[in-house]
């Protein structure tokens, strides 16, 4: 299965924009991890990072959770795969840790998000506030902040990908 990727119309409005690129970038990462195995997935990029591209999608997954549950709408959400103990724990994985698993967790965590921010105009104020910082945020930052978080990932993808298989592209 191939994943589609849509650019958003060159004449949408900003918001069609913004949902469409973070779409767009979404679905780059799926397409970077297409075709691999389980083991191939969780290929670190290169000794001592533990980056690999499950890790990265684990990442992504409670990226977007942090931002859309936590930050927008105040959602009590805990951590999925961090913790105190191991602030980094998405990108720590076992043989254990399955393809089908991450990537239904960071599927239903992009569910949600689109749900939450559909409840929120683009200038709306966050209910939440930023766990380390307290700060709060409007939805247009949010969704820049995600693409740019989504582009600069899928380079690191790019590089991982191509490290495994020699797969490149965009």
């Amino acid at each position: 299965m191939t994943t589609e990727r849509t650019e958003p119309a060159t004449t949408a409005d900003e918001r069609t924009m913004l949902d469409g690129w973070l779409d767009y970038h979404r679905q780059t990462l799926a397409r970077k991890c297409e075709g691999l195995t389980d083991a191939q997935l969780r290929t670190a990029s290169v000794e001592p990072s533990p980056l690999s591209l499950m890790g990265l999608v684990r990442h992504m997954a409670e990226v977007e959770r942090s931002w859309f549950r936590r930050v927008m709408a105040n959602d009590d959400a805990g951590p999925i795969y961090y913790s105190e103990a191991d602030p980094d724990g998405e990108f720590h994985l076992t043989e254990a840790d399955s393809w089908e698993e991450a990537y239904a967790t960071w599927q239903a965590e992009i569910e949600t998000a689109r749900s939450h921010a559909a409840r929120f105009a683009l200038d709306d104020i966050s209910v939440g506030k930023h766990r380390r910082t307290g700060e709060r945020f409007n939805l247009r930052w949010i969704y820049t902040h995600m693409i740019e978080e989504y582009a600069r990932h899928n380079g690191h993808a790019d590089l991982i990908r191509e490290r495994i298989d020699g797969a490149t592209g965009e």
